[in-house]
C-alpha cells in the first residue's frame, strides 16, 4: 500500500508545481519583481523571479500531505528522530524561501544573505541535521567528528549548497535541472538503503522541480530567483545529510559547479573583489561566451550530473568513488584554468 503514499508525494508536489509556477511568473511581473535584459542575463524583456512560488510551496504541500493520510498508506519509519528532521527540512527551507522573497524584492547586499543562511545552518543543527561521522574510503572505517567540527562542516555544507544552487541559477533551467537530478538520485539511495519513509521527501523535491522544469527550460518564461535558488539549495544541503551524509554521492553530483563556485571566490578575493560581486565569470556563462547555446550547456550539465549520480549508486567502494571525486576534481580546474585563459569579461551587475 505504500505505492500510494509515493504517489502523492511526487503527483502532489507536480500538480501544484504546474499550476502555480504560472502563478509566480504572474505574480512577479504584476509587483516588478522581475529581471531585465542586460548584464550577465541575456534573456529577451522582463522576466518574473518569483519562480520559486512553483518550488517551495508544492514541496511543503506534498510534505505536509504526506502527514494526513492514513497509516495504512505509509512505509514504516525506521528513525525514531526521524519527525525532528522533517521539522527542520521544513523550517530552514521556509526561513531560506522567506529571506529569498525578501532578498528579490531589495536586492540585499552579501553580508545579509550569509546571515541568512547561517541562520538556515543552525536551524539545521539544531534539529539534528549535521555532518557527524564519515566512512574512510582507505580503511572502510568510521569516522566520528567532535561535535565543534561537526558544527563547523554543517555549517560549510549547508552554507556552500545554497550559494553553489544561487550561483549555478545563471542559465534557464540549469539549476532546476540538476536539482531534480540529485532528488531523483537520493529518492533511489534510499529506497535502496531500505529508508523508505524518507525517500519521500527527496520524491516530492523531485516532483517539484519537474514541474517547474517546463516554465524555466530556454527560453525561460519565469527564473526562481533568490526564493527558489535558497530554496532548493537548503533542502539539497538538508536532504544530503537526511540521506546518510551521502557526501561521495553529493559531491560526485555537484562537484563541478560547488569548483566553479570556489574557484571564482578565489579569483574574486584575489582581484580585491567581494566574494558576492557578479559577473560573468561563471563556467557556464563562459562556455557562453565561447559559443556553445544555453541549451547545450544545461543538457550537459545534466548528463554530467545524472552520470557521475549513476556511477555512484552502481560502484560500492568508496576508493573508487574517491579516485573518481579526484579524478573529476582535476579535470574540473583544468578546464575552469582553460576559459580563465580567456580574456576575462568586465564585472557585471
Amino acid at each position: 500500500m505504500a505505492w500510494r503514499a509515493y504517489a502523492c508525494a511526487f503527483g502532489v508536489a507536480l500538480v501544484l508545481s504546474l499550476l502555480l509556477t504560472p502563478l509566480g511568473a504572474w505574480l512577479g511581473t504584476r509587483l516588478g519583481i522581475v529581471a531585465r535584459p542586460g548584464g550577465r542575463r541575456r534573456h529577451q524583456g522582463l522576466v518574473s523571479r518569483l519562480g520559486g512560488i512553483g518550488l517551495y510551496i508544492p514541496f511543503l504541500a506534498a510534505v505536509l500531505t504526506l502527514q494526513v493520510l492514513p497509516p495504512s498508506w505509509l512505509p514504516p519509519s525506521l528513525d525514531p528522530k526521524e519527525m525532528t528532521r522533517l521539522v527542520g527540512l521544513v523550517l530552514g527551507s521556509t526561513v531560506a524561501f522567506l529571506f529569498g522573497l525578501a532578498d528579490d524584492r531589495y536586492e540585499f547586499p552579501a553580508w545579509p544573505q550569509y546571515l541568512a543562511q547561517f541562520l538556515c545552518a543552525c536551524i539545521a543543527i539544531a534539529t539534528l541535521i549535521f555532518i557527524e561521522r564519515v566512512m574512510n574510503p582507505f580503511t572502510d572505517r568510521l569516522v566520528v567528528f567532535p561535535w565543534a567540527l561537526t558544527a563547523a562542516l554543517t555549517v560549510f555544507w549547508v552554507m556552500g549548497m545554497m550559494n553553489t544552487v544561487n550561483f549555478l541559477d545563471g542559465l534557464d533551467g540549469l539549476a532546476a535541472g540538476v536539482g531534480a537530478i540529485v532528488s531523483a538520485i537520493l529518492t533511489l539511495h534510499m529506497a535502496r538503503e531500505g529508508q523508505w519513509s524518507v525517500a519521500l521527501l527527496p520524491l516530492a523535491l523531485l516532483g517539484a522541480t519537474a514541474g517547474f522544469l517546463p516554465y524555466n527550460f530556454h527560453p525561460a518564461r519565469v527564473f526562481m530567483g533568490s526564493n527558489g535558488a535558497y530554496f532548493l539549495g537548503f533542502a539539497l544541503a538538508a536532504l544530503g545529510i537526511i540521506a546518510g551524509a551521502r557526501m561521495a554521492t553529493m559531491l560526485l553530483m555537484l562537484l563541478v559547479p560547488i569548483l566553479d563556485v570556489a574557484w571564482l571566490i578565489w579569483q574574486r578575493w584575489r582581484a580585491g573583489l567581494s566574494p558576492g560581486t557578479a559577473d560573468r565569470r561563471h563556467l557556464h556563462f563562459r562556455l557562453l561566451d565561447l559559443g556553445f547555446s544555453q541549451r547545450q550547456i544545461v543538457v550537459g550539465y545534466w548528463l554530467l550530473c545524472g552520470a557521475f549520480g549513476l556511477f555512484a549508486l552502481g560502484v560500492s567502494s568508496r576508493l573508487y568513488k574517491f579516485l573518481a571525486l579526484v579524478g573529476l576534481g582535476l579535470v574540473t580546474l583544468l578546464v575552469l584554468w582553460w576559459v580563465g585563459r580567456q580574456a576575462p569579461p568586465p564585472s557585471e551587475e
